[in-house]
């Protein structure tokens, strides 16, 4: 199989040299070991899987189970098939006459394949924390030239509780007498083919799910010249980095999905790139760059392949389960974590607590319960000590007893891990020289030339793997919420750290920086709710997806910064996926949900769609600014007009709270018209449609997941009784209705 970015077999794609480096020890330390293979069988449990297996001499494998088949081809290839309705359905198509499998090793530079040894296969009984399943054993040889002393063991589980995936992992043994070096392995080598245009076979929908530019659509129709590396792990160019570990891809009838099922923010690559050939390709690609002396072993990752119908939803849900299995433990929001937002930014960099406070009589008139004190209220990162120009004394703490008084809560704006050390700027603050990395500069993570490692906003970073460091983080946080009294933070800017070359850490690899990042997170988020119970600790990773790394230490995820109101909509339905169909999903300042670009990376944030929030199941906030402070803030003044339609739509949010309902997947985003999204509450469902402003929908829409019984229709925005319908068993009920933008529907049974 040609490789994504390389012009032919044996190729490295030039992006990993520029993202990896030469030197790169990735994983490997983690992965390698004398002759232990990866995740031993545990004892069998007493009631055999209902998985079947075939094994041929001459391949293929096969595990089917209830809803999939997974089979290994002779090639070594790894297709995957929804059995729905009678019908293998699948986006893989092998490459005709390829002897490509889908994992394989690249060796001096060179990448060779393995064939598979079905003769020798093993089959077993799985077990362990995902349950009853079935596990297969492929040994296999290079298929390269004699003399080439590498062997690999190819393990294939599935299991009876996750019937739509297969999770694979190598084992690579140097059996020769010299040393081998692995510069990269690659897994879950696919080539898919949407089948349903056949002169476009890229015509699909993918969510791809790394953190490396500000902005991206991780939702998008592919197109022809789509092609996307998906850097995961540790910092990346800009600052980005972590991301969620999954490249997902749909049509109208079926989906497939891969990614790896590691609890821990793996260093590596997921590269999709739509070929000459229209195909779409779709890897991972695992930086080793390690000597295995004679005997030792590398073992990956554990990877996996899901099929599935439907959209991004269902393999993230999926993903999410199976690592909750594996010990992610995803906390339940508090209550507060419901409740609606106003942000300070509007005011943006230098607020006082004077304008903090003058919002009050406003907020309590909306019926908004938050107030966030947003960034700049600082003297530098890493200390994070009052600006004496803005907040002299102790004004900071009485600003947070005044919002108390008023019966509101308050949460404060910072960025963990990132200090100043005298070295560049962000916007109009040119860094100094923080106290505590003046004090402390052996917690600093170094690079591999011995220099400063840089983070989002161009900072330097503690190292979250030293323990003084999260004994720091948390010592900050008793700052803030139990001395200060404030009620949760608002962590922004938050993707991933550098990998630490600090010999004074004495790292067993690099990656333990990029491993340890959530324990700082954990710690902030435990010692939080400890103090409060009723706290709301939320993490946003601006213009991005989260990080596996940090993502369960949250009460409140946030869309992070969208661009537009359909961002806001996808990504609500991203977070119930990832944390639950009531996870507590902030929909950041309304006024993103429209922005128009200036220029060198400005926009113009205008927006005032309440609806894509509201109707996903999502939290409202704003960031207006009251009374009129002048020209400066006219886009988040809130003028009389505004207000009206503020005090509305946050007067619905609050009466609905349609957040604590279930979300439903019902829709399948991209082929289901018009957008549309289902809440179940109190015994009703909710239904939201969107179009695009210029497209007004004249029409029937489905009102999907009623039970057999006649139903009331409400348009519950305006206030407009829609009549009733009858839903049936298997058939949904149809609404004829006209709209423009949105349509909001509450269905109760008569």
């Amino acid at each position: 199989m040609k490789r994504i970015g390389s012009n032919g077999r044996g190729r490295l794609p030039q992006f990993f040299s520029f993202i990896f480096g030469i030197t790169l020890l990735g994983i490997a330390g983690a992965m390698l070991s004398c002759s232990k293979p990866a995740r031993p069988p545990k004892a069998a449990p007493s009631r055999p899987s209902d998985i079947r297996v075939e094994v041929r001499d001459g391949g293929p494998v096969v595990l089917t189970t209830s809803t999939a088949e997974f089979q290994i081809l002779p090639s070594g290839f790894l297709q995957a098939s929804l059995l729905k309705d009678g019908k293998r359905l699948t986006l893989d198509e092998p490459d005709v006459g390829s002897a490509g499998g889908s994992d394989s090793i690249v060796h001096e530079g060179k990448e060779f394949d393995f064939v598979p040894g079905f003769s020798q296969a093993k089959v077993l009984e799985g077990s362990g924390k995902l349950g009853r399943g079935k596990r297969v054993e492929i040994p296999g040889r290079p298929l390269a030239p004699a003399g080439m002393d590498i062997e690999r063991t190819l393990v294939i589980e599935a299991y009876d509780d996750f019937p739509n995936i297969a999770l694979v992992s190598t084992t690579y043994k140097n059996v020769g007498t010299t040393d081998f070096q692995v510069d990269q392995v690659w897994m879950q080598q696919h080539r898919f083919n949407a089948h349903e245009v056949k002169e476009h076979p890229y015509d699909m929908w993918s969510f791809q799910g790394s953190s490396y530019d500000w902005g991206k659509d991780d939702v998008q129709r592919l197109t022809r010249t789509s092609s996307q590396p998906n850097a995961m792990g540790e910092t990346v160019k800009g600052g980005y980095g972590g991301g969620i570990p999954v490249v997902a891809f749909w049509t109208g009838s079926v989906g497939e999905a891969i990614g790896h099922v590691e609890t821990v923010p793996l260093t590596l690559s997921m590269p999709v790139k739509v070929e000459k050939d229209g195909r779409v390709t779709a890897s991972i690609a695992i930086p080793v760059n390690a000597e295995l002396k004679p005997g030792e072993t590398y073992s990956s990752p554990r990877s996996f392949v899901a099929v599935y119908s439907g959209d991004f939803y269902e393999p993230l849900r999926m993903w999410s389960s199976v690592l909750q299995k594996e010990g992610w433990e995803i906390p339940k929001p508090s209550n507060e974590a419901y409740n609606v937002s106003w942000c300070g930014w509007g005011y943006e960099f230098n607020v006082t607590p004077a304008q903090m406070l003058g919002t009050v009589p406003k907020l309590k008139e909306l019926g908004i319960k938050w107030a966030t004190l947003d960034d700049r209220w600082f003297d530098t990162y890493g200390d994070w000590n009052p600006r004496k120009d803005t907040f002299p004394g102790d004004s900071i703490k009485q600003m947070v007893d005044e919002f108390h008084r008023q019966g509101m809560l308050a949460q404060l704006w910072w960025l963990p891990l990132g200090v100043e050390d005298g070295q560049g700027k962000y916007e109009s603050h040119k860094y100094a020289m923080s106290k505590v990395a003046e004090e402390h500069p052996d917690w600093l993570i170094l690079d591999k030339d011995g220099k400063h490692a840089r983070m989002t906003r161009n900072l330097a970073t503690l190292c979250p793997a030293v323990p003084e460091v999260q004994s720091y983080y948390k010592q900050l946080t008793e700052k803030f919420i139990r001395d200060w009294g404030f009620d949760g933070s608002k962590l922004d800017n938050i993707y991933s750290v550098p990998k630490c070359y600090n010999p004074a850490h004495h790292h067993k690899s690099p990656q333990d920086s990029v491993n340890a990042m959530g324990e700082v997170y954990k710690t902030i988020f435990q010692t939080t709710r400890a103090i409060k119970p009723e706290s709301v600790t939320q993490a946003c990773p601006c213009g991005t997806p989260p990080s596996l790394a940090w993502l369960p230490f949250i009460d409140q995820a946030v869309t992070a910064d969208p661009v537009g109101g359909a961002q806001v909509r996808r990504r609500i339905k991203m977070y119930k996926a990832l944390l639950g169909p009531q996870a507590a999903v902030y929909g950041d300042h309304v006024e993103l949900s429209e922005m128009t670009p200036l220029g060198h990376g400005d926009w113009s944030e205008h927006g005032s769609d309440f609806a894509s929030t509201l109707g996903t199941g999502g939290v409202p906030g704003t960031k207006f600014v009251w009374p009129d402070p002048g020209p400066k803030f006219k886009p988040v003044n809130l003028t009389s007009e505004k207000e009206e339609h503020w005090k509305k739509w946050i007067g619905l949010y609050n009466e609905k709270m349609l957040s604590k309902g279930a979300f439903r997947d019902l829709y399948v985003y991209g082929y289901d018209s018009p957008e549309a999204y289902a809440i179940e509450k109190d015994g009703k469902m909710y239904y939201a449609f969107f179009t695009e402003a210029a497209k007004p929908f004249a029409g029937e829409v489905e009102l999907r997941g009623l039970k057999p019984g006649s139903y009331r229709v409400l348009d519950y925005v305006n206030g407009k009784d829609l009549g009733t319908v009858q839903a049936e068993a298997g058939k949904a009920p149809k609404l004829k209705t006209e709209f423009s933008e949105h349509l909001l529907l509450e269905v109760s049974a008569k």
